[in-house]
């Protein structure tokens, strides 16, 4: 038996158990039927309902129930419906269900499945940063399936350019410098001779 601090009183017949749950003003329980002897506990059985609900409601409340979620394609999509039910695919991964895509064959398409491969390959490189494939493109009877699970850990980042480091500016040249040629001096020009004077006969 277990009293009402959580104290291990120990194996005490079943008249002493309730004598003592009765002098406390609470409640003998039975919290582990299944062993030998069955082990009770002296508590407050309200507060123990109560406590036990609040546990299982939060508990609940962790859980994600996955659900999968359907989407159909045509073997002739156009361009703007492909995107559209793109888009509606993406959201279902990102809420963290799984979508069961399938493209319907109907009389001549029949022989022509691989329109619906294209699709699906298509669908699974656009939603590559989302979804993982758990279950190729196959064909089942009029349709061709595929199942996408959504990635763990969220979407797939794309890498992360680095920089190219810099090069470094040559603090010196392998070869020295040629020193740049003076100038030649300019020839000065002779002083012009002085006309003397010739002298009168």
């Amino acid at each position: 038996m277990i009293g009402p601090e959580g104290e291990q009183i120990g194996i005490v017949p079943t008249s002493e158990a309730l004598a003592r749950a009765r002098e406390a003003g609470l409640d003998l329980v039975e919290v582990s039927p299944t062993s030998r002897p069955p082990v009770c506990r002296i508590l407050d059985y309200g507060k123990y309902k109560y406590d036990q609900a609040k546990k299982q409601a939060q508990s609940r409340k962790k859980q994600h129930v996955v659900s999968i979620k359907g989407m159909r394609f045509r073997p002739k999509i156009e361009e703007h419906d492909y995107q559209f039910k793109m888009r509606h695919v993406r959201a279902f991964l990102e809420e963290g269900n799984k979508v069961k895509c399938f493209v319907m064959f109907r009389g001549r398409e029949k022989a022509h499945t691989e329109f619906g491969s294209k699709i699906m390959e298509r669908l699974a490189a656009d939603l590559l940063d989302i979804a993982t494939v758990e279950s190729m493109s196959r064909l089942e009877g009029n349709s061709m399936t595929m199942l996408l699970n959504p990635r763990p850990g969220g979407p797939k980042k794309p890498p992360v350019a680095r920089p190219k480091p810099e090069k470094k500016a040559v603090e010196a040249s392998s070869t020295p410098p040629q020193a740049e040629p003076e100038p030649s001096p300019k020839p000065e020009s002779e002083p012009e001779s002085e006309m003397k004077p010739q002298d009168e006969a």
